[in-house]
């Protein structure tokens, strides 16, 4: 087997890589940039330069492929929309692929996608999901909802900053999954039969509001969170200016996703099926706790290295003495 991995230099597609690698498989990853994938060389998956925006690009990278994960979508700073890479770029790539031949298609998608026409990510998910599914390709669809990994930018880091937590609405509760553990459904997807032409939930263990959240970051690091409240009014407000600029599309149609996670909609799924299917057990999966508590550990023991060190460093400074007064105290 020989795997191309697409979206590796995100924040999911480099989990990917990196447990395919780790369980062995032959793995090349499509990137726009070398520097940039540079780390993903390092671990041991060839490189091939392309872009799915560009379908001349995608055949020689499908050589020799017989799987295909992707886990690529738009940047809010691209200067492509989320409809070019999200819609045209996805089915540039599925057509290359079924061109290709390649024996099994996975596809992350979004958790809920087909309940939020009026949200452009979500239905551009949902009509992606139907474009595979007429493609003729052997297909696995996996849905998540939202990352344990974006939760340190979002609360743990202002709250240890003591910068402001920025909330808005009344947040849904969303389970969130550690990348690691989606990686895991990703590469066993691959190879398990009972997953062909089907889509599958893959969310965290249970649903976390914001405040949840807030409240644990702040029992870990013991400081208290400074909380700023947007009115989803003032959210949509943002949305609507964005959206008369083309710079700013991509920007406001992230902030319409926004507004689903703000919306106070729980984001979660049973998971029981999907967890018997893959022949995973949830005991190995991370807990939202544990992650976060993980990550305060490291901190904590990071800065109390620093600390050490400036002290340290504060002791030899006093133990230098300039060398006048060392001669003056001799001389006396």
């Amino acid at each position: 087997m020989t795997l191309l991995i697409v979206g590796a230099t995100g924040t999911l597609g480099r989990q990917i890589a990196k447990h395919a690698i780790d369980e062995g498989y032959s793995v090349r990853c499509l990137v726009r940039n070398f520097g940039r994938a540079s780390f993903l060389r390092e671990w041991g998956a060839e490189l091939v330069r392309g872009n799915i925006c560009y379908p001349d690009t995608l055949k020689p990278s499908l050589e020799g492929i017989t799987h295909v994960i992707d886990a690529s979508t738009a940047r809010m700073t691209d200067s492509l929309s989320i409809k070019q890479v999200d819609w045209e770029g996805k089915v540039n790539l599925i057509k290359a692929c079924a061109e290709a031949n390649i024996e099994r298609f996975v596809f992350m998608s979004l958790l809920d996608a087909d309940q939020y026409p009026d949200v452009p990510l979500m239905e551009i998910k949902r009509c992606t999901e139907l474009y595979l599914k007429e493609s003729g390709l052997d297909y696995t669809i996996l849905r998540p909802c939202g990352f344990m990994q974006g939760l340190i930018s979002q609360y743990a880091i202002p709250i240890l900053d003591n910068q402001a937590v920025w909330l808005t609405g009344d947040t849904a509760p969303v389970a969130y999954m550690n990348t690691q553990d989606v990686a895991k459904f990703a590469i066993k997807a691959l190879t398990v039969p009972e997953t062909s032409g089907r889509a599958f939930p893959v969310v965290g263990t249970r649903p976390w509001k914001a405040e949840e959240i807030i409240d644990l970051c702040e029992r870990l690091s013991g400081r208290t969170a400074k909380i700023t409240r947007t009115p989803l009014s003032l959210l949509r407000a943002v949305r609507s200016f964005a959206q008369f600029f083309e710079w700013g599309w991509n920007i406001a149609d992230r902030l319409a996703f926004a507004e689903v996670m703000s919306a106070g909609k729980t984001m979660t799924a049973d998971m029981e099926e999907t967890y018997r299917v893959f022949g995973l057990d949830v005991a190995d999966m991370d807990t939202l706790e544990g992650y976060l508590k993980e990550y305060h550990a490291r901190i904590v023991k990071k800065v109390r290295e620093i600390e050490y060190e400036q002290e340290k460093a504060k002791e030899r400074k006093k133990k230098k003495r300039s060398p006048f007064r060392s001669s003056n105290a001799s001389k006396n």
